[in-house]
C-alpha cells in the first residue's frame, strides 16, 4: 500500500505514515518501501506479532516495569524503548494507550534528596559482564585501592546508589559501584550458581549489613515526644532493636538503644534535643550536657 493509502483506511496524515513506518522499522518490525509506479510499503510475508491475550490491567502494569533513568545507565536506554514499541504495535488498538496511561500517572525517581545523580563510569561494562557471566578484575576503593577477581553476578539500584553484588572466592559480596575505579574483563566466563535469588540475597545482607554496624549501645529516658520522635532520628533496624521500659509517672521512657558508635549517637541524641537524656555511657552524658551549656548560652 502507498502512504496515501494508508493514511485514508488510518485516518491520519501521510506525515504521519511516514514517521510511523520509521519508528517500526527501527523498533525491528519488517516494514519495508519499494520505489516506482506501482511501488508502497510492504510487510515482509508471514510476519506476525506474538503478543496476545492481555488485560488492560496487565498492559498498564507492563509498561510500569520500564524504569527509563535505571534502564539508561544500563545501557538499556535504547533497547527499552524499541522493546515498548514493539508491545505497542502488538497490543489491540483498545490497549494502545496504556503506555501513556501508565506514564502520567506513576513516576519513580530512584536517588534520595540531594543525592549527585551522576552514573558511575563502569557501570555499562558491569551490566556487560552481568548479563553475559564474564569474569572481571577490578580495582576497587576502600581506604587503600585493592584489586579482586570477581564474578559479577547482579546490580542492584538502592536509594540512588548502585551496587555490584559478586562471588570472591568461595563467598557472595557486595561492592558500591561508584568505588570501582577500573574493571578489566579476564576473558573467562563462570557458572552461575542456579540456586541463587538477588532481590533475596539483597534483602537479607542489607538488613545483617545494618545490624553489624550496630556495635555499641546507649542507654537513654526518652519524653513521650522523643519517643515519637525517636524513628526519624535513628536507623530503623537500631529502633526495632531497641529495648523499652514501662514508661515512669512523667511519662518519659527508660531505653537500651544499639547504635554504630559513640560518634553517630551524639549526632542522633543532638536531633532529639530536650526530649533525650542520656543516661550511659558517661562519656557520652557528658559530651551531651557540654553541648547543651554551648546551647543554653548562645539563647541566653
Amino acid at each position: 500500500m502507498t502512504a496515501a493509502e494508508i493514511a485514508a483506511e488510518l485516518e491520519v496524515s501521510e506525515r504521519t505514515v511516514y514517521r510511523d513506518v520509521v519508528e517500526l522499522s527501527s523498533a525491528g518490525v519488517p516494514v519495508y518501501a519499494s520505489q516506482g509506479r506501482t511501488g508502497g510499503y510492504q510487510l515482509v510475508d508471514g510476519y506476525r506479532t506474538r503478543l496476545t491475550g492481555l488485560s488492560r490491567a496487565e498492559a498498564e502494569a507492563l509498561f510500569l516495569a520500564g524504569l527509563p533513568g535505571p534502564a539508561r545507565e544500563l545501557g538499556l536506554g535504547e533497547p527499552a524503548r524499541t522493546a515498548q514499541l514493539k508491545m505497542l504495535a502488538a497490543l489491540p488498538p483498545g490497549l494502545r494507550d496504556a503506555s501513556s496511561i501508565a506514564g502520567q500517572r506513576f513516576h519513580l525517581d530512584a536517588p534520595g534528596w540531594f543525592h549527585d545523580p551522576r552514573t558511575p563510569p563502569v557501570l555499562g561494562e558491569l551490566a556487560q559482564a552481568v548479563w553475559q557471566d564474564l569474569e572481571l578484575t577490578m580495582r576497587y576503593k576502600r581506604h587503600d585501592e585493592v584489586t579482586r577477581t570477581v564474578e559479577p553476578y547482579g546490580l542492584v539500584l538502592k536509594n540512588g546508589v548502585w551496587y555490584l553484588v559478586g562471588r570472591v572466592g568461595e563467598s557472595l559480596r557486595s561492592y558500591r559501584v561508584d568505588r570501582i575505579t577500573e574493571v578489566t574483563p579476564t576473558g573467562r566466563t563462570f557458572e552461575r550458581d542456579p540456586g541463587f535469588d538477588l532481590p533475596s540475597f539483597w534483602a537479607a545482607r542489607a538488613v545483617e549489613f545494618v545490624r553489624q554496624m550496630l556495635r555499641d549501645e546507649i542507654t537513654i529516658r526518652l519524653s513521650p515526644d522523643g519517643l515519637r520522635l525517636l524513628r526519624f532520628a535513628v536507623e530503623e533496624v537500631a529502633v526495632q532493636a531497641a529495648v523499652t521500659d514501662e514508661p515512669g509517672p512523667d511519662g518519659w521512657v527508660r531505653t537500651r538503644l544499639p547504635v554504630e558508635s559513640l560518634d553517630v549517637a551524639y549526632t542522633y541524641m543532638l536531633r532529639l534535643g530536650p526530649e533525650v537524656e542520656v543516661l550511659s555511657p558517661p562519656s557520652l552524658r557528658s559530651r551531651m550536657a557540654s553541648a547543651a551549656e554551648k546551647t543554653s548560652a548562645l539563647y541566653r
